[in-house]
């Protein structure tokens, strides 16, 4: 489903706060959400260079930008495939490297068909990087390393995730992440 902008940026609101936030598979994400200071952004490119362009975009967006925390960079036209997905990560984050954003950005990536290495495709835990597009989210290190601080031990979160989705099952989570399109 790729909707007009607002229907996508509506979507990706309602992902986090339906899936990432009231499922806790962030623990940062609830204070951004509540400031407001998560930006979606839709780009309808449909190359790969052109979706690295709007990354450095984004990026030099936010060096402008000192009160919006992160941007979901929502590409609702590219990416159907998971593998070319990957292969776009790959290249984004040698980019950061190359133009000297090592150390002041970070990526997350989510897709609709997110699955970890050695995972079975049908894998509940699968579902805490899967979204109903596919989307690169752009962290500031220096506040991730704030929370981190503030949090404690991040190392358990990926746990905390996996049991989590187990608990709740794969049937559930794909519940969920289709009632995002729900209007």
């Amino acid at each position: 489903m790729q909707g007009n902008d607002e229907d996508v940026i509506r979507h990706t609101r309602r992902w986090v706060s339906d899936v990432i936030v009231a499922m806790n598979i962030c623990p940062f994400a609830r204070r951004e959400r509540d400031r407001g200071s998560i930006r979606v952004a839709v780009s309808r490119v449909k190359k790969l260079a052109l979706a690295l362009e709007e990354l450095i975009k984004e990026v030099q967006w936010l060096d402008e930008q000192p009160t919006t925390e992160t941007t979901l960079i929502v590409f609702p036209t590219l990416f159907k495939d998971f593998e070319h997905y990957l292969d776009f990560i790959e290249l984004a984050d040698r980019l950061l490297v190359d133009q000297g954003y090592e150390g002041i950005y970070q990526l997350a990536s989510f897709h609709p068909d997110y699955c970890f290495a050695d995972a079975h495709p049908d894998d509940a835990p699968n579902y805490t990087n899967r979204s109903p597009y596919p989307m690169v989210h752009l962290l500031r290190e220096e506040s991730l390393s704030k929370a981190i601080e503030y949090y404690g031990d991040t190392q358990q979160i990926p746990d905390h995730n996996i049991a989590r989705m187990n608990e709740v099952g794969a049937a559930e989570a794909q519940r969920r992440l289709v009632a995002c399109f729900d209007q």
